[in-house]
């Protein structure tokens, strides 16, 4: 196992421990019902575990996209700012985000921040569940001239998004799958093997 898949696995069982990883009937953004909720909205609550995960933001962004790559680092609202702004300042890039509903004085736009045509915009959320999210996002930046290509989150929880994105022309980079996450608790016992089983049924088969 390389050093950056034992992160990951630590990663798993950090968010166990802080009780990121919750069991019963939850809706989510897109109105869907899940069994099982993924809150990383708490990961910025405790330093450490926040810190881990900034980090492995950076270490993924150097080993598959490459800082030289993205001009600007867009946070989506709410729960991806905390990272995306943490991770843009790391790197030294200019950080933006995108507003949920455009603002009705001011300037009236859906982006914050500078953002010029031709800019190379790297999206990051929390995690990704159907890509709606994801996908409104790159379509306000594209709507200002930004370039789209790549977004960045913590978890994919395997239910489409993914491929939604690849029909936008954007490729997902995660730190784990929920498939990943699950099994890795299952094998510390952190989670029983009908928690397992609920994670799985929900994540599309590859």
């Amino acid at each position: 196992m390389s050093s950056f898949e034992k992160e990951k696995a630590e990663l798993s069982r950090i968010l166990h421990k802080i009780g990121a990883i919750k069991f019963g009937a939850f809706k989510l953004s897109s109105g869907r019902v899940s069994p099982y909720y993924i809150d990383l909205r708490i990961v910025p609550s405790f330093p450490d575990a926040f810190q881990r995960v900034c980090d492995l933001y950076i270490k993924l962004i150097e080993k598959e996209l490459g800082v030289e790559n993205f001009d600007r680092v867009a946070g989506i609202p709410t729960a991806g700012m905390p990272f995306a702004s943490v991770t843009a300042y790391q790197l030294k890039k200019p950080f933006i985000y995108i507003r949920q509903k455009i603002k009705l004085h001011g300037r009236e736009r859906r982006i914050e921040g500078i953002l010029m045509p031709g800019n190379r915009v790297l999206l990051i959320d929390d995690l990704v569940t159907t890509g709606l999210s994801l996908r409104k996002a790159a379509k306000a930046i594209r709507a200002e001239g930004g370039v789209v290509t790549d977004a960045l989150v913590m978890l994919d929880r395997e239910e489409g998004g993914r491929e939604r994105l690849m029909k936008d022309s954007i490729k997902l980079h995660y730190l784990l799958t929920a498939r990943e996450a699950a099994t890795k608790l299952y094998e510390l016992g952190a989670i029983e093997e009908d928690q397992l089983k609920t994670i799985l049924k929900q994540t599309r088969k590859k």
